[in-house]
C-alpha cells in the first residue's frame, strides 16, 4: 500500500524534510501504526520519485528520533510511540499551524477583534456546523 505522502519538487523545503515531516505526522496520528512494515527504501524512492539517498536520510532521521526501527534483512518498522509524546506532538503541530495562519491573517490588515470573530466563526463551522445561530 503506498504511503499518503505528497511532495513538491518546486518547494524550497528539502525533499527529505517534506517526507520525514509527513511520515512523522502519520506515525503520531496512528495512521502508520506501531509494528507496521514500511516500504523499502527503494520502493519509497520510486513512490515519491526521489533518490534512494533521500529516502535513506528520511529513515535515518526517523530512526534517530525513535519513530522507526530497522531490522537487518527484514525491513523498517514503525516503533511504538508513547501517548504523551503523541499528545505533545499534536499540540505543537496545531499551535504551529495556527501561528502560521495568524501571521498570514495579521498581514491582511485585520485587527485582533476581527480575527477573533473570524476564528470563533470558523470554530463553530468546524465543530458545530449544524447548530442553529441562536443556540451556539
Amino acid at each position: 500500500m503506498p504511503l499518503p505522502i505528497r511532495i513538491s519538487h518546486d518547494s524550497a523545503e528539502p525533499l527529505y524534510h517534506q517526507i520525514a515531516s509527513q511520515m512523522r505526522s502519520l506515525i503520531f496520528s496512528g495512521q502508520l501504526p506501531a509494528g507496521m512494515l514500511l516500504p523499502s527504501i527503494r520502493e519509497l524512492a520510486v513512490e515519491t520519485e526521489c533518490s534512494v539517498i533521500t529516502i535513506r536520510r528520511v529513515y535515518q532521521e526517523l530512526e534517530s528520533e525513535g519513530l522507526v526501527r530497522t531490522k537487518q534483512g527484514t525491513g523498517t518498522f514503525v516503533s511504538e510511540v508513547e501517548a504523551n509524546r503523541k499528545g505533545q506532538y499534536q499540540y505543537e503541530a496545531v499551535r504551529d499551524a495556527l501561528k502560521q495562519a495568524l501571521e498570514r491573517i495579521k498581514m491582511s490588515g485585520l485587527g485582533e477583534r476581527e480575527v477573533r470573530d473570524v476564528f470563533e466563526q470558523a470554530l463553530r463551522d468546524v465543530f458545530a456546523p449544524d447548530a442553529e445561530e441562536g443556540t451556539r
